[in-house]
């Protein structure tokens, strides 16, 4: 049987190379597409020294050209594609009034218009699988909201939005679902130059109902399940994984 063919966007550092590290786990051969060449190299670097099978290939997820000619190298290369998980992300803030306008436009660009033009044109390939699975990266900032995050904010809330319309319009050839995560300590899934050892206060784990922030782990393995065939009555819904922290009521203190 052909192996099982996965496209992690922004699938290099961070959330989505513990995503890329659990799919090619489990056999699957994976698509690391990100924008960054250095930590793409670096992945591929460590998928050759774990014995993954899998291939980088540079993209800016907002460009319609780049995307379209990933999806085109998958169908030649690989010749199937079986889930596409939407995790590249930008962010930008700042206040409103001195917030670049382009600064808001690439964030858009990035969170928002690449999910839809990787669906637009995986779409094709992922209906022949039939199943196909996209998976989406929204956050709980589509739920809630520090200040001065309105660019990141309108980009995850509009991928909770995009990815129940996708549900529908792929629909019974593709599952479409999103996953908002909460904190994810992701200092130590960077690439070397910039990595880091994680330090938690005790006040920053116990914020949490569960007793500690998250880790890339905690996503991957909700990816893992809505790409396989327990989940197939699932689609069109967004999970949030946070630990707890949204439902979790705060006041002041007296």
């Amino acid at each position: 049987m052909a192996k099982r063919v996965v496209i992690v966007t922004g699938g290099a550092q961070g959330i989505g190379l513990g995503i890329s590290y659990a799919f090619a786990r489990t056999g699957s051969h994976v698509i690391v597409a990100d924008v960054d060449e250095e930590a793409g190299r670096e992945a591929m670097d460590a998928f050759d020294k774990r014995g993954f099978t899998g291939r980088f290939v540079s993209t800016d997820v907002s460009d319609a050209q780049q995307v379209q000619a990933l999806i085109d190298g998958v169908a030649q290369q690989e010749g199937r594609l079986d889930v596409v998980v939407n995790n590249a992300a930008a962010f930008h803030g700042g206040p409103i009034e001195s917030l670049p306008v382009e600064a808001f436009d690439r964030v858009i660009g990035v969170n928002l218009r690449g999910p839809f033009l990787m669906a637009k044109y995986a779409a094709p390939l992922l209906r022949q699988a039939s199943p196909g699975v996209i998976i989406n990266m929204a956050s709980t900032r589509a739920l809630m909201s520090e200040a001065n995050t309105e660019p990141y904010a309108a980009s995850k809330g509009g991928v909770v939005a995009l990815t129940h319309a996708l549900s529908v319009s792929l629909g019974p050839d593709v599952r479409v679902n999103a996953i908002s995560p909460g904190w994810i300590e992701v200092g130590d899934w960077k690439k070397a130059r910039d990595r880091i050892t994680p330090h938690h206060r005790r006040e920053d784990n116990e914020q949490h109902p569960v007793g500690r922030v998250g880790v890339p782990d905690d996503i991957a393995n909700l990816c893992l399940f809505l790409a396989s065939t327990e989940s197939s009555f699932i689609t069109g819904q967004n999970f949030v994984v946070d630990g707890g922290m949204t439902k979790k009521m705060i006041y002041e203190p007296d």
